[in-house]
């Protein structure tokens, strides 16, 4: 297998920016299950505002972080809604390929680290099992030889 995927890893990052940063904008506007639910017992208008009745969703408040620059799935400061939702999610992907290639990196340094110190069992069975032929077993003093 190859050690190096680099373009399986490309591929992908490629393919979640193309999916954040363009098909999100045709994802549906209407609520789902969680938002509908939370709606029952209410009237709502055409912009989903709450006009009448008693339901859960009267008791909502806004996130602490509803002022943060990535806030509703937009980037504020940005006017044009296909470009600010596109833009948030390129920025989410590569947010997070970085955080996770970051942790993989570290993962990896201290694997390495672990296993420089001495060898492993896996490298010294393998060395010396180097001349061995195939249907031979190993004697318990070193390995098989064939006459």
């Amino acid at each position: 297998m190859n050690k190096r995927p680099w373009a399986f890893v490309v591929g992908g990052l490629l393919v979640a920016l193309l999916l954040a940063g363009v098909v999100s904008n045709y994802a549906s506007s209407h609520p789902d299950g969680l938002d509908s639910s939370l709606l029952k017992g209410c009237t709502v208008d055409a912009d989903h505002n709450i006009t009448g009745g008693s339901c859960p969703a009267q008791q909502a408040r806004d996130h602490e972080l509803a002022d943060s620059p990535l806030a509703d799935y937009g980037v504020r400061g940005i006017d044009n809604a296909f470009l600010s939702t596109g833009l948030s999610g390129v920025l989410g992907v590569l947010l997070t390929f970085a955080v996770g290639a970051g942790a993989f990196w570290l993962l990896r340094r201290r694997g390495a680290a672990a296993t420089a110190g001495g060898g492993t069992t896996t490298d010294a069975a393998t060395t010396a099992g180097a001349g061995t032929a195939p249907d031979a077993a190993p004697a318990a003093g070193g390995p098989a030889t064939r006459s």
